[in-house]
C-alpha cells in the first residue's frame, strides 16, 4: 500500500485527527531502531515508534516471542479470572519499585484516571468530603480523556472541549513558592512528571521535588508521579524519582511498559492503594494476557540486559552531540536533557523544516511547535548510531538555516 493509497482511505474513512502530524510514509516493518517504509527506505527511529513507546526497539526478540507463544494458548480472559502473565508482572513490578500495589489498565491515560480516582477516595476516606483538588503543572500533558486533559496544564489542549472536569490547579513548574501557595487543605494530591516531556523535555529540579513531597506530607495529600514516558529507564535509572531521592504515594506507566502493545499501570504504596475497594475501579482488557506477556518480557529484558545503563551512556553522548551542534549552528539556543531524553530549542520558526530535512535522510525526530525539536530514541540506541543521528542533524540544520541565502 503506497502513501497516497493511505491518504485516499485516510480521506475517506478516518477521522482527521491525525491528518497535520501524519508523515509522508507507510511503515511496515522495524527492527531495533530502525523502520522499513513500503518503498523499502530505511530509518533511523529517533522517536520510539513516534511517542517513547517502543523502548527496546522495535520487535525485540523476546517480546515478539512472548506474544507468539501466549497469543497460541491464550490471549484474553477478563479480570473476573487470574491469569499467569498478569501475576508475574504484578509481582515483577511489586520488586522493583517503591509503590507495590498496581492495578492494571491499556494506556497512560487511563493509568492517570486511576491514579486521580485513588486521590480522591483516599481522601474522603481519610479527611471526608471537601477535600478533593489536585495540583498539576503548567507545561504538563497527562492525557486526553476528559479528567486527564483537565490535570494537564496546558490550555492548547482545553479549547473546544470545556466545561473541563473541575477540581483541577495548575502551578509553574520547578517554582517552589508558587506551589506551596497552591498547595492547601483542600488538595489531595499533587501530580506532576518528573521530567515534562511532552511540552520539551524540563526535568525536575530536586528542589522541586522535595518541596512536592512535603507539601504533601503537610496536607495529607498524595504525591503521584505520572512516569508514562520517564518509566523503566528513560532516564537512565530504572524509574525518574530514584534521581530525587523522593518517594511518590503513587506512579503511572505505560510505553516502554508495553515494548508496543497497549497497557498501562497505576501503582501505589499499600497505605495508598487501601483506598480502593471491589468494585471502586476496573478495566475489561487491563492486563490481559497477551498484553501482560509482552510486558513482563519487555521489563525482564530492560533488567537484566544492561539497557538502563546503555541509556545513560548513549543519552549523554547524544545531549553532548547536542551541545557540539549548539555551537556549531547559533540557531540552537539551548540543549538540554536526561537519558534518552533530549530537546534543542531554536531561535527561529524552522523545526518543521529541520524534521523534513531529517526525514529526506532518513532520520526521524520530532518537533514541538515551530521552534524546538526532541529526540526520544528507543533505549538500545548505540554510540554508533546517535553519532550518524547527529550527523543528519547536522546536515539538517545547515540546510534549514541556509535555505533561501
Amino acid at each position: 500500500m503506497n502513501i497516497d493509497q493511505t491518504r485516499a482511505i485516510e480521506a475517506q474513512n478516518m477521522f482527521a485527527v491525525y491528518t497535520k502530524i501524519h508523515q509522508p510514509m507507510v511503515i511496515v516493518r522495524g527492527e531495533g531502531a530502525y523502520v522499513w517504509d513500503a518503498e523499502g527506505n530505511r530509518y533511523l527511529d529517533l522517536t520510539s515508534g513516534g511517542r517513547a513507546v517502543t523502548a527496546l526497539g522495535h520487535c525485540p526478540p523476546p517480546v515478539v516471542k512472548a506474544i507468539c507463544d501466549q497469543a497460541a494458548r491464550l490471549i484474553h480472559m477478563s479480570n473476573d479470572f487470574y491469569t499467569e502473565p498478569q501475576m508475574e508482572l504484578a509481582r515483577l513490578l511489586g520488586e522493583i519499585c517503591v509503590c507495590k500495589r498496581v492495578f492494571f489498565c491499556n494506556s497512560g491515560a487511563e493509568a492517570n484516571e486511576a491514579a486521580i480516582k485513588l486521590a480522591r477516595k483516599h481522601s474522603r476516606i481519610n479527611h471526608g468530603p471537601g477535600k478533593t483538588e489536585i495540583v498539576t503543572m503548567l507545561g504538563s500533558f497527562h492525557g486526553r480523556t476528559m479528567a486527564t486533559l483537565a490535570a494537564t496544564g496546558q490550555s492548547k489542549y482545553h479549547a473546544d472541549f470545556e466545561p473541563l472536569v473541575p477540581g483541577f490547579k495548575h502551578v509553574e513548574f520547578n517554582n517552589v513558592a508558587a506551589l506551596n501557595a497552591a498547595v492547601d487543605d483542600r488538595t489531595c494530591a499533587v501530580m506532576l512528571e518528573p521530567v515534562l516531556g511532552e511540552s520539551g523535555v524540563y526535568p525536575a529540579t530536586k528542589e522541586f521535588m522535595t518541596a512536592c513531597r512535603k507539601a504533601c506530607d503537610r496536607h495529607g495529600a498524595l504525591l503521584i508521579l505520572d512516569e508514562v514516558q520517564t518509566g523503566l529507564g528513560r532516564t537512565g535509572k530504572l524509574f525518574a524519582y530514584q534521581h530525587y531521592d523522593v518517594t511518590p504515594d503513587a506512579i503511572t506507566l505505560a510505553k516502554a511498559l508495553g515494548s508496543g502493545m497497549p497497557i498501562g499501570a497505576m501503582l501505589a504504596t499499600d497505605a495508598a492503594a487501601r483506598a480502593f475497594a471491589p468494585g471502586d475501579h476496573a478495566s475489561s482488557f487491563g492486563g490481559g494476557a497477551l498484553a501482560a506477556a509482552a510486558a513482563l518480557a519487555g521489563v525482564r529484558a530492560i533488567l537484566d540486559g544492561g539497557v538502563v545503563e546503555n541509556a545513560r551512556q548513549v543519552g549523554e553522548h547524544f545531549l553532548a552531540g547536542l551541545m557540539k551542534l549548539r555551537e556549531k549552528h547559533p540557531v540552537i539556543t539551548q540543549a538540554r536533557g536526561l537519558g534518552m531524553m533530549a530537546a534543542a530549542d531554536l531561535a527561529e520558526p524552522i523545526a518543521g523544516a529541520v524534521r523534513a530535512a531529517c526525514l529526506r535522510r532518513k532520520v526521524l525526530i520530532q518537533q514541538v511547535g515551530d521552534s524546538m525539536l526532541r529526540f526520544i530514541p528507543a533505549l538500545i540506541l548505540t554510540a554508533a548510531q546517535a553519532e550518524g543521528g547527529l550527523a543528519v542533524l547536522d546536515e539538517a540544520l545547515h540546510e534549514a538555516t541556509s535555505h533561501g541565502n
